[in-house]
């Protein structure tokens, strides 16, 4: 956790990447789903590094691990729209959700180290 900026760290870079892809995705969706699914699952997956950003610079441990468990929680409704999408043959998810997957276990344990830390 010795980054000086959020970008800076493992879990961010995951996330970004991730994030690239789930646009490069949703591009394939229906245009009626412009306003719908294909807005709503964008909007969740970059508030999963907005909200890591956001927190990686808060002072305090509880203040910080909020905001990345707001993350956690943004990629859990990224999973549910990657299932619907999925379910209503819009795309295929798989690769997706394993990134997220990935994305999940290392913010959790980069949150983890937080709360442990000395500092």
């Amino acid at each position: 956790m010795g980054s000086q900026r959020f970008d800076d760290t493992a879990v961010w870079k995951k996330a970004h990447g991730w994030v690239l892809s789930i646009y490069k995705l949703s591009e394939g969706f229906p245009k009626h789903e412009l306003f719908g699914l294909t807005s709503q699952l964008r909007r969740a997956a970059v508030s999963v590094r907005a909200n890591f950003a956001e927190g990686f610079r808060r002072q305090g441990k509880a203040d910080k691990a909020r905001f990345y468990n707001i993350a956690q929680g943004s990629l859990e409704e990224c999973r549910y729209y990657l299932i619907l999408a999925r379910d209503l043959h819009y795309a295929e998810t798989e690769s997706h959700m394993q990134m997220l997957d990935e994305v999940a276990r290392m913010l959790s344990g980069y949150t983890c180290s937080l709360l442990s830390s000395s500092r």
